[in-house]
């Protein structure tokens, strides 16, 4: 569009582009993989040390046995006191070493505390690329600690 011999855009022009771009990104941002960083992988490991750790409590202030649902396969972390589940991403490798029994019971799928802050013990490690951390519960004290550690190999 020539005027008064310059060439150039009119505003309605560069707001009409402007709009469908941001139409474009609305609609194509959702579809772009989000992958996890190293601070939220860390986060992801205090949120299930958390959750651990309010289970524990509750177990101890409650003077009732609790349970914490490890599900690999799931990709989840169930609290026993509360309603908190804790979902890990695909892109994080989620798995857990967790005892085969606990107080003459079957227990393969969680990790338990008892009102005297005893625990059977257990272990979940998160890891994507270079970075892994490991929640660790002690069976005899119930503690729970994260532990940065080398990834695992695919």
């Amino acid at each position: 569009m020539e005027r008064n011999g310059q060439q150039g855009f009119t505003l309605l022009e560069m707001v009409c582009v402007i709009a469908i771009i941001a139409l474009v990104a609305t609609v194509l941002l959702p579809l772009v993989p989000h992958q996890t960083s190293r601070a939220r992988l860390q986060a992801y490991a205090l949120q299930a040390a958390t959750l651990l750790k309010s289970d524990r409590n509750a177990a101890i202030r409650r003077g009732v046995d609790v349970t914490t649902l490890i599900d690999p396969h799931a990709r989840a972390i169930r609290s026993g006191a509360s309603r908190d589940t804790l979902q890990i991403p695909d892109d994080v490798r989620f798995d857990a070493l967790l005892p085969q029994r606990c107080h003459q019971r079957v227990s393969l799928s969680v990790i338990s505390f008892f009102p005297d802050g005893m625990s059977c013990g257990g272990a979940i490690a998160l890891s994507r690329l270079d970075t892994a951390y490991e929640i660790r519960v002690n069976w005899l004290t119930g503690r729970i600690e994260i532990n940065p550690r080398a990834p695992l190999a695919n």
